[in-house]
């Protein structure tokens, strides 16, 4: 949506015409939105701009086919590595010398997925933040092997679609979510040994320290089961590191498919 609001050609690839029927129909829906508060007095430029918006974006189930002509893939599938080398593997044969790879993963080692193709000098990482369109911040990441040239694309695409990015190497959750799932792990073990009440922790850290949503409603909102597999990923990695440590509490919640907003409870119960 962003990149065919800026005026770059997007063709968008899943798996079904019926996903991409209502991924499109999604992307109406959210420009309705923002034209609201960006064109609230003209109307007329509003239409306008969600025309132009749409014309700039066609789909396709066919992602060999539409590569050829490309000049950035970003993919942003499910945060499965295997899958994820997979699908780069086979763009890799057919996308043109010059196309850049980035993947939108929040957890994933950059260089691994880049090592699945033979454009390690054109690969990196643009992780957005959601919801897209409201969010100004991308994470720019830099493997050991990405080029200086493609750095600076992937830093000048960022701008292009208005955001605001930020440079990172390839460590283990960027910039981000490196300080923010320890934040949210911490406050489950603070919880996990009764030293204060979730709903205590949750207005501690939105009247002390502004954050707009506490760790507990933070975690239902994100998924419980997407925290535990960055939290397992990473203690892989890193298995002395106590940041890393996973939470018991956090494995029996997902093991009873609590897992947040999602599914109606997490830590919280929602109707």
């Amino acid at each position: 949506q962003v990149a065919a609001a800026s005026g770059h050609t997007v063709v968008l690839v899943d798996q079904s015409d019926e996903i991409l029927k209502k991924s499109t129909k999604g992307i109406e829906e959210s420009l309705k939105r923002v034209t609201k508060k960006k064109f609230a007095d003209k109307p007329e430029a509003g239409a306008e701009f969600i025309e132009k918006t749409l014309k700039n974006l066609t789909t396709s189930t066919d992602a060999v086919a539409v590569v050829h002509s490309t000049d950035l893939v970003i993919e942003a599938i499910v945060e499965n590595p295997e899958v994820k080398n997979e699908l780069f593997k086979r763009l890799d044969k057919f996308a043109p010398e010059h196309t850049i790879f980035a993947s939108n993963t929040s957890s994933l080692q950059i260089t691994q997925l880049a090592n699945s193709t033979t454009r390690q000098d054109r690969f990196g990482g643009l992780h957005f933040f959601n919801p897209v369109p409201m969010m100004k911040l991308v994470e720019v990441i830099k493997t050991p092997m990405t080029s200086q040239k493609t750095f600076e694309s992937l830093m000048d695409f960022s701008k292009a679609v208005g955001k605001s990015p930020v440079s990172c190497k390839d460590t283990p959750g960027f910039i981000v979510n490196r300080l923010l799932v320890p934040y949210m792990m911490e406050a489950v073990r603070l919880f996990e040994r009764g030293d204060a009440s979730k709903e205590d922790i949750d207005v501690a850290m939105k009247l002390g320290a502004g954050y707009p949503m506490g760790p507990f409603e933070l975690l239902d909102y994100v998924g419980l089961d997407t925290s535990k597999y960055i939290i397992d990923g990473w203690h892989k990695l890193e298995p002395n590191n106590p940041l890393f440590a996973p939470s018991p509490l956090l494995n029996k919640l997902v093991e009873e498919k609590k897992l947040g907003k999602k599914t109606g409870e997490g830590f919280y119960k929602y109707k």
